[in-house]
């Protein structure tokens, strides 16, 4: 019997949460596991059964978490080794949310409830393991938070270190203490009008001990009073939430946030006792919990979606580089951390454009509706803008009759001024080419950048391929798509038409040599701020960006803007060159973990490298990523006749 539980043991700390448990609890709990062996086919449990009083671990197969509806079956999730599901069970007896199929044999720890309630109210890390992936809307719990979040298409990271969640300390919790209360008299108009005067979601009725009676948010309002045409001057008894839960104000933190999950709370009372027959000391918001609970992506996401202020997203953003650090560190997969940052880049953008719009409506009031997107260009178009380097945007909109035209232009040139403003404020740097969405040449109706395009396409100048190189690389962020979409298939057309643009193309890809030189030394800058510093991105990152564009050009693909997965997508359309391709991609996650390291340690861009400083291992994988490009640079000569360009 001991054999058997040490090797459940063995196999629970490999995942959190049993990684943070401490020897005793986790032979604790591994003694108390029932082992299912389920064959495949079967149903382990149904959508709509009531929870039982276990959650379980995958310990082999696979298992799909299937969710039934009008419209047919949906797989919600695909469980792997190690990852936790069933863990509503923790909340308390709901009914399943899905239904467990098992696709392949599998082998299922069964760890009963009762027993890990107990460990979670003791070990904090645990606890909050568990909320947190509540909280982003999981019914899967695995080391990766972001799993649950729309972190990009289901972000998932080969790394098996447990602390990709990073907890601040219970320090930076923020709870309100003063905390704004009315008696039960009032009326509902008076409530929500101090409410709106204060500026917050909830009011806290209390007795004439101050003792609470109820609470009253945002939500009531909507949904008890406006939805329902009740009078507003009627008392604000009558549609409180009571009684009210209520907390101690110094619990510990994971015990007040999971108080607030298992009873779906927003917001939590906090009392002298921890009871509703004493004096109310503070009010905790689950945004609030978001805003405290540490760098993990869904955390960081969730917060961002929720800040109020470009100051807030500001400091945001500040922890989302303590994470980058943590990650590249840690060797976590390039392609989650490049998908993470371009995430929350992403989001801190639809705040900044949803903002803008807001504050626009007061000057554009007439203006109807017209559609745009808001584009992504360079590094961040391609989805690899780790660091808060310079920007590089423009803005899309649709074309209107004539007599609105100037109107649009703008309205459109106004957004995007604000937009690059808290973008900035957010700090990332400005556009040294000016290629933002502040600068009218890049805010234009779809015509004016189709002609853009076809004018570059068409009158290939050494101008016109510096910004092929910038602008080939959109992404819509936000917006209407079909722009973007219309965009694509213009420039496809247009160099369907003229193919020698390719060949253009592929010259100014080959203009960049091989960065070592004769004696197989770094060729760095001869001069300058930079002198005897090697440009990671100009010598080593550019060229493969450009090779990459090209060829996935040539191929006509659609929708695919990074780098290494262009390489990826290579690999497939040209099986011959496969190994090439997948070392092309490698080489470029190395180089982009590379620079990003450099500028976190720096305080700068990351772009200029000293040789000097890097040790024997780290130059020899700098110099083993440069080989790819003179390969790939040799099949371009040939497939595109590149002689022909230099006679």
């Amino acid at each position: 019997m001991n054999v058997i539980v040490n090797r459940v043991a063995e196999f629970l700390k490999r995942f959190p949460p049993f990684s943070f448990l401490e020897k005793e609890e986790l032979f604790l709990v591994a003694g108390q596991v029932e082992i299912h062996y389920l064959e495949k086919d079967r149903i382990f449990f149904h959508q709509g059964e009531p929870a039982r009083p276990n959650f379980y671990v995958l310990k082999e197969g696979t298992v799909h978490l299937v969710e039934t509806s009008p419209k047919g079956e949906e797989i919600r999730e695909v469980c792997d080794e190690g990852d936790v599901f069933g863990v509503l069970a923790l909340l308390g007896k709901r009914p399943y949310l899905l239904t467990a199929k098992i696709i392949e044999n599998s082998l299922i720890y069964a760890i009963p409830v009762a027993i890990f309630e107990k460990i979670l109210e003791k070990n904090s890390r645990v606890a909050l393991f568990f909320a947190a992936g509540f909280a982003a809307g999981q019914v899967v719990v695995r080391q990766d938070l972001s799993q649950g979040q729309k972190a990009r298409n289901e972000l998932r990271s080969p790394s098996n270190d447990h602390s990709l969640l990073i907890f601040t300390d219970e320090s930076s919790l923020k709870i309100t203490e003063k905390v704004l209360t009315c008696s039960p008299e009032w009326s509902i108009q008076q409530a929500a009008g101090l409410m709106t005067e204060v500026q917050v979601s909830s009011i806290v009725v209390c007795d004439s001990n101050h003792f609470p009676l109820g609470i009253v948010t945002d939500k009531d309002l909507r949904t008890r009073v406006l939805a329902k045409n009740l009078d507003p001057s009627s008392p604000v008894q009558k549609i409180m939430t009571s009684p009210v839960i209520t907390r101690k104000r110094r619990e510990h933190f994971s015990n007040l946030y999971l108080t607030m999950i298992r009873n779906q709370l927003h917001h939590l009372v906090l009392t002298e006792d921890g009871t509703d027959q004493s004096e109310v000391k503070g009010l905790i918001s689950d945004h609030d919990i978001f805003l405290s609970m540490g760098n993990s992506p869904a955390i960081l996401i969730h917060a961002l979606i929720n800040a109020k202020e470009v100051s807030e997203m500001r400091g945001i953003r500040d922890r989302a580089e303590a994470m980058l650090k943590y990650y590249l560190e840690n060797e976590v997969a390039m392609d989650f951390v490049a998908s993470v940052m371009t995430e929350i880049n992403d989001v801190i953008i639809k705040k900044a454009v949803k903002w803008s719009q807001l504050q626009l409506k007061i000057e554009f009031p007439d203006l109807p509706e017209i559609k745009f997107t808001f584009l992504s260009l360079g590094s961040e178009g391609r989805e690899e803008q780790l660091l808060r380097t310079d920007l590089d945007n423009a803005i899309v909109f649709e074309d209107v009759p004539k007599e609105l035209q100037e109107k649009a232009k703008s309205y459109f040139f106004r957004l995007g001024e604000s937009v690059i403003e808290a973008l900035l404020a957010c700090g990332f740097e400005s556009c040294p080419a000016k290629i933002m969405a502040n600068n009218p040449d890049w805010v234009q109706p779809l015509s004016v950048w189709k002609s853009y395009f076809s004018q570059w396409i068409v009158t290939p100048t050494p101008e016109a391929l510096l910004k092929s190189s910038i602008f080939f690389d959109f992404r819509a962020v936000t917006g209407n798509p079909s722009l973007a979409e219309e965009l694509s298939q213009h420039i496809f057309q247009e160099i369907r038409k003229h193919k020698s643009f390719l060949g253009f193309l592929g010259q100014n890809a080959l203009n960049t040599p091989p960065p070592l030189g004769f004696f197989k030394d770094f060729v760095v800058e001869k001069s300058g701020e930079h002198r005897d510093r090697f440009d990671i991105k100009a010598r080593a990152m550019m060229p493969l960006t450009d090779l990459a564009r090209l060829l996935i050009l040539s191929h006509e693909v659609v929708g695919i803007n990074n780098t290494f997965h262009r390489f990826e997508k290579l690999a497939e359309l040209e099986p011959n060159y496969t190994d090439l391709f997948t070392q092309a991609g490698t080489a470029y996650e190395i180089l982009m973990r590379m620079r990003a390291l450099e500028g976190l340690q720096q305080g700068n861009s990351g772009r200029f490298l000293n040789p000097k400083s890097l040790g024997k291992l780290q130059r020899q994988l700098l110099k083993n990523t440069f080989s790819p490009i003179a390969e790939l640079q040799q099949i371009v000569e040939i497939r595109f006749q590149l002689d022909y360009f230099r006679r």
